[in-house]
């Protein structure tokens, strides 16, 4: 089993960090800056900076903000939310990022994420997809930051976004997001038996009791937290010892 990544969620409005619930009700937080850097220090793995108001504008507007954090972080940064051409790709990569998360696009145009893997490689591209349950082990993807349904089925939109060459999938459970009353394991559960690329479980998690929970459930490769550590309701660093205790691999920064 590789190491599991611990990786901080920092969604971004107009120059704030914002958190709510079901990607509703968003309030300020803080910094984007100060609170990466504060995570970078603490022992996060990886950081992944959303424009959570990109759709609104049809453009990302983080190109300042992770050229600052490159400055003081030094861990892999992947950027979301508004991405919608090559250029939109290449700028942000040029900002620092390492990785770039892609939904609307990938959905109104699946070869997109096909002709951005040939261009900037696999491992640069992030699908992210937005789950809302609406059955019994079924699931609809949501774009425009979870409030706009689409009809597709989860569990087959995924297998076709590694098909069309995505390198990793962010995959968000819209019914848990904010709540901090834990991960939908079956969600996870459902898209790990269908794909081979690395998956990160994003949306719900509230201590680290919840992570530990579908880490032994699921073989997810990453755990991605927002309110847990925005709020200060726990460490970085308590949530890798939990891991450590439960026998489950993680990275630990000297």
């Amino acid at each position: 089993m590789n190491k599991i990544r611990v990786i901080a969620r920092i969604d971004v409005k107009n120059e704030y960090v914002i958190k709510g619930i079901h990607l509703e009700g968003l309030r300020k937080v803080g910094n984007p800056n100060i609170l990466a850097k504060k995570y970078y220090e603490n022992g996060i793995d990886e950081i992944v900076f959303m424009d959570a108001v990109a759709a609104y504008y049809d453009r990302n507007s983080l190109s300042h903000i992770i050229e600052k954090a490159c400055e003081e972080v030094f861990i892999p940064i992947t950027v979301g939310g508004g991405l919608r051409t090559i250029e939109d790709i290449n700028q942000a990569l040029k900002s620092g990022a390492d990785k770039v998360a892609i939904n609307t696009k990938a959905i109104q145009t699946p070869e997109f994420i096909t002709e951005a893997s040939k261009i900037f490689g696999s491992q640069c591209i992030v699908a992210s997809i937005v789950a809302k349950k609406i059955g019994s082990n079924k699931w609809e993807a949501y774009i425009d930051n979870g409030r706009e349904p689409t009809g597709l089925d989860v569990v087959k939109w995924a297998k076709k976004l590694e098909e069309l060459g995505a390198g990793e999938i962010m995959l968000t459970s819209l019914d848990m997001e904010g709540t901090k009353k834990g991960f939908d394991v079956e969600l996870y559960q459902a898209i790990q038996n269908i794909v081979t690329i690395p998956i990160i479980a994003s949306g719900g998690m509230g201590n680290a009791k919840h992570a530990v929970d579908l880490l032994t459930n699921t073989n997810v490769d990453a755990i991605a937290t927002a309110s847990l550590i925005h709020y200060e309701i726990d460490t970085i660093q308590n949530i890798k010892k939990s891991f450590i205790d439960n026998d489950i691999k993680v990275r630990v920064w000297k």
